[in-house]
């Protein structure tokens, strides 16, 4: 077959490289790896970048085998709600307008949930051009706005869970995070065999357990001799830090123990403020961390928090338990304790979890652990451990070659599943 009859999978995100967002680090790392195995990879995004709404990225471009086509859209950015809808629009138009242009009959595309909806017109174009729908299921909205209670959303929310569900219907496959999210969307109505479960990941060959000794930043910013509570990441509406923020003030005269805050975001702001408002002196904050010096970023603290609202359990899985399990550290979750990333944690005994305002006893387990023997090293060896035996970027790109080849032959995702439970090198290659 020549490469002109060849099928080929398109995928359908916001941001793309050279973007260094979440979801666009996961999606070039799979784009990039099926296209160096020789498969006809096209990237239907857009212009911008997501920290930058004015970037003006090329509309045509081959990077590293795959072809990229970005569309152009609206440039308000992330700074009011309509500014963002009407990016998401504008993107909508010229996504769906480009996959009418390109889809042949038997092309799959994958829609991943940026913006939100995506898999609505995708679907719609897809089948309107005889392709193969595949969703990648980041988080589900509208659930994720009606439980922040983003304004106008509450009245429109059935009508748009129903177009929703419609287009996961129509999907191949949809690729979820976790088996919270599985059973969500099993209570929507979508058929269980219409769903996989492929957690997120992280480049354990660049992310790598690094001692305090060897680390830079531990003497950059002052840590030397104190035992380090981190948050790296987004500071978002959905994740919790009051819970934190108060465990620090009552450990604000453990002159050994430091917050430090990694990152930034919306609550950011809001922790600055209570930080000084409290004359709080054991915690700090840093800025985001270049690629090169995430490595070291992750391995500063000696336990990270990970936090969720409980109202969003089974619409997100914060991804960056995958970057911390990978720098061989231990984890804090805050959040529901049934949830997805508190499973973890009892199932592969590499942190502990707490209820949103358990401070008292969230402050004593910190001292414990400050003070305590092998715990924390103990717990952050099973968390490198966990990390690669399930949550390599090897594994799941593994997972993802199996699940795209079985959606162009139409084996049913639960087929694929039973596959996906195999260790690598057996049944799989």
């Amino acid at each position: 077959m020549s490469s002109n009859d060849m099928a080929k999978t398109v995928f359908v995100n916001r941001y793309f490289y050279p973007d260094y967002s979440a979801t666009s680090q996961l999606l070039s790392d799979l784009a990039f790896d099926l296209a160096s195995r020789g498969q006809d990879i096209h990237v239907v995004t857009g212009c911008q970048l997501y920290g930058n709404p004015l970037a003006s990225l090329p509309a045509e471009e081959s990077i590293r085998g795959v072809r990229v086509h970005r569309v152009r859209t609206s440039r308000f950015g992330r700074a009011t709600l309509w500014g963002r809808m009407v990016d998401y629009l504008t993107f909508y138009l010229g996504a769906t307008w480009r996959l009418l242009r390109m889809i042949r009959r038997g092309d799959i595309v994958v829609a991943k949930t940026d913006p939100p909806m995506m898999s609505v017109p995708a679907a719609w174009a897809v089948k309107l051009k005889g392709g193969v729908l595949v969703n990648w299921v980041q988080d589900l909205f509208p659930e994720v706005a009606t439980s922040m209670d983003v304004y106008g959303v509450r009245f429109a929310a059935p009508m748009l869970k129903r177009l929703r569900n419609q287009s996961l219907r129509l999907g191949r496959s949809n690729v979820v995070l976790g088996e919270i999210m599985a059973k969500r969307l099993r209570d929507e109505g979508i058929p269980s065999d219409r769903i996989t479960i492929i957690e997120n990941w992280a480049d354990g060959d660049a992310i790598q357990p690094i001692s305090r000794q060897d680390n830079p930043l531990v003497q950059e910013w002052g840590l030397d001799g104190k035992f380090v509570m981190g948050y790296s990441g987004n500071m978002g509406h959905v994740h919790e830090f009051k819970t934190m923020i108060d465990a620090a003030e009552q450990l604000r005269h453990a002159d050994d123990i430091a917050f430090v805050f990694i990152g930034d975001g919306i609550a950011r702001r809001w922790l600055e403020s209570e930080v000084v408002r409290r004359g709080l002196a054991n915690v700090q904050f840093h800025p985001y961390q270049a690629a090169d010096r995430l490595q070291w970023s992750l391995s500063v603290p000696d336990v990270h928090f990970v936090s969720l609202r409980p109202t969003l359990e089974g619409l997100i899985v914060p991804s960056k338990f995958y970057g911390i399990a990978a720098a061989g550290r231990p984890i804090i979750h805050i959040g529901d304790p049934d949830g997805e990333i508190a499973r973890i944690l009892e199932r592969e005994r590499c942190g502990w979890s707490f209820c949103v305002g358990e401070v008292d006893a969230l402050a004593t387990c910190i001292l414990q652990l400050a003070r305590g023997g092998r715990e924390v090293i103990d717990a952050g060896l099973c968390a490198r451990r966990a990390f690669d035996r399930k949550y390599s970027r090897l594994h799941a790109l593994d997972s993802w070659r199996l699940l795209l080849e079985s959606a162009s032959t139409g084996v049913p995702s639960s087929s694929v599943e039973e596959a996906l439970r195999q260790p690598v090198g057996v049944g799989r290659e």
